[in-house]
């Protein structure tokens, strides 16, 4: 099985995905090909946390966006180079150029060119449900966010579109990774 890993610009459960991703590398060794696709944000994201140095040494790949088509992704997953699309975490700005098709990064051109070539794409939002929510930081201190009703309307959109399933845990990439 092979697994393009798309990072955008959004901290929470960050750190849960990384260990659940790598968790399967380990778990299954040269059965399971992850490629990691950073955005610009999730790069500036990815050292807060500390995170860039276990990014590139625990995946078969990792590659940083210079801009909508390079890395050269979307091609790839067009002509099925890869069995699935994952974009975890996704920021509340890349599930809203995605439900209006504003293709203008990385990862959101990889989206849409992934759903016409036939590779499903799976999305963890972070702003899931309206209301008040905490992520954890990298000190360890608990942030509180109000997730606004306008970002959590976005994810109902995606959750809507044809090609896209949306998925709210780090640990429920149980169901979607499962090499042959």
């Amino acid at each position: 099985m092979k697994v393009a890993w798309g990072i955008t610009g959004c901290g929470d459960k960050l750190e849960e995905t990384y260990n659940i991703m790598k968790g399967f590398k380990e778990l299954y060794g040269t059965s399971l090909r992850i490629e990691v696709f950073l955005s610009k944000a999730a790069l500036k994201v990815a050292k807060y946390y500390r995170l860039v140095d276990q990014l590139e040494s625990s995946f078969d790949s990792y590659m940083v966006e210079i801009d909508s088509n390079n890395p050269f992704l979307a091609g790839r997953l067009q002509t099925g180079e890869f069995d699935s699309l994952i974009i975890a975490p996704a920021s509340s700005n890349t599930v809203a150029k995605i439900t209006v098709g504003i293709s203008d990064t990385l990862l959101t051109n990889s989206v849409i060119q992934a759903i016409k070539g036939f590779t499903p794409v799976y999305i963890m939002p972070t702003d899931f449900q309206e209301g008040i929510t905490e992520t954890k930081l990298p000190n360890g201190n608990t942030l509180r966010l109000k997730v606004r009703k306008e970002d959590a309307e976005n994810v109902r959109k995606l959750e809507k579109m044809e090609g896209i399933t949306i998925f709210k845990h780090p640990r429920d990439l149980n169901v979607i990774i499962h090499p042959n």
